[in-house]
């Protein structure tokens, strides 16, 4: 299945990430406008860096058998949420959905987590940034920043 022949209405799933698929779901960085690039880590970058977190979980987001996009969560067993480390979904596979449905997996896997109550993130405040996205799922400013990005919570419990 290639990518043009992935609908609105596509399975949404989050896989691990294997060695046949790695340099895949890293070239999904390149497919993002040069704003998009300014406001999210390459997924290289992300892969490497859970490699070296304990605390690091992640997947690549899938539109049926068509990888879209990458998700990093921070999950420290002894909070009261997870935090959202980094989500991107692929330049040809934006506006169709997926974002939130991806999401829509990620609180699934959460909510598997009894003490767990909120996901937390955070977003670079800019024109074109994730900030409307975030708000129309449910996500409220905590009043905290993080260097220069807005953090935010959505409770899930």
């Amino acid at each position: 299945m290639d990518e043009q022949s992935v609908g609105r209405d596509a399975v949404m799933s989050l896989r691990e990430i294997t060695r046949e698929t790695v340099r895949q779901i890293c070239r999904l960085s390149d497919t993002l406008s040069p704003e998009q690039r300014k406001m999210v880590a390459p997924n290289a970058v992300s892969i490497a860096e859970a490699y070296f977190e304990k605390r690091a979980w992640f997947r690549a987001v899938y539109a049926d058998e068509v990888p879209v996009g990458f998700v990093m969560l921070y999950d420290d067993p002894e909070s009261d949420y997870i935090y959202l480390w980094r989500f991107m979904i692929a330049g040809p596979h934006q506006r169709k959905g997926y974002g939130r449905r991806a999401l829509e997996r990620v609180f699934e896997h959460a909510l598997l987590r009894p003490n767990v109550r909120a996901i937390k993130a955070s977003y670079v405040p800019i024109e074109g940034g994730a900030g409307p996205f975030y708000r129309k799922l449910g996500f409220e400013p905590t009043g905290e920043m993080d260097g220069d990005e807005v953090v935010i919570r959505l409770a899930l419990r």
